[in-house]
């Protein structure tokens, strides 16, 4: 079973992937913008995301831009367009694989399975890796699960590997810099990603930047991840 989230504006087609994906005991969350869809993947984990380029607020090409920006989720799109070109853009610019609409059930299923088995292969690689401990905070890379005090946290993927690659430095004063090119593989982000990211993960942590507990930032040098005194 996987999590997926369809981002489709047509509810016709929307109600019918839903239904069908359901029976195929996959858990569907839906949206029909891509405003919608950038707040759920940064709240919720998935395992796919299937991306109708046709949306009603942007432009789905700018929308698999702004979600590269914030997770590495694989990304489906759905598109209507079978210029060549126009495919190998969006490839180019984040997408995982994609379907010219339209399609089955059963073909993107097929794409979804291959995509999630790269995706996995990629995470895994035959990679024994240690748990990462801080204080009550257990960060485990290769299931990508997270324990604070023993109970589970449950994180977006960006918010994962950011907490990980803090977690792999403890008492190390990371600059936003590094941290864009290290987690986000974008040496000439925009800082205040760094820092939206940061307050998502304090919250769910049970912390603030008035009162951190875990994420201490050093203002105008970085930010680092230290257990409580």
């Amino acid at each position: 079973m996987a999590s997926l989230l369809v981002v489709e504006d047509d509810p016709s087609v929307r109600s019918a992937l839903i239904r069908h994906l359901t029976e195929a005991s996959h858990a569907v969350r839906s949206v029909g913008t891509a405003l919608e869809a950038l707040r759920e993947v940064a709240h919720h984990r998935f395992d796919v995301v299937v991306l109708d380029l046709g949306l009603p607020d942007l432009d789905g090409a700018e929308a698999l831009k702004m979600l590269r920006g914030i997770t590495d989720v694989p990304v489906i799109v759905a598109t209507a367009r079978d210029d060549e070109a126009g495919i190998v853009r969006l490839l180019n610019d984040g997408a995982d694989d994609y379907v010219t609409k339209p399609y089955s059930v059963e073909h993107l299923s097929a794409r979804m399975a291959a995509v999630m088995r790269r995706s996995r292969a990629a995470a895994g690689a035959g990679q024994t890796v240690p748990h990462l401990r801080v204080g009550g905070l257990t960060v485990d890379p290769l299931r990508r699960q997270v324990e604070l005090d023993g109970a589970p946290v449950e994180l977006t993927r960006r918010e994962f590997d950011l907490l990980a690659f803090l977690a792999g430095r403890p008492g190390v004063v990371v600059g936003r810099k590094e941290l864009l090119t290290e987690v986000w593989q974008q040496p000439y982000g925009d800082d205040q990603t760094v820092d939206v990211h940061l307050s998502w993960l304090r919250r769910k942590l049970g912390e603030t930047a008035a009162a951190p507990r875990y994420l201490h930032t050093l203002r105008g040098v970085g930010v680092k991840l230290e257990p409580p005194r």
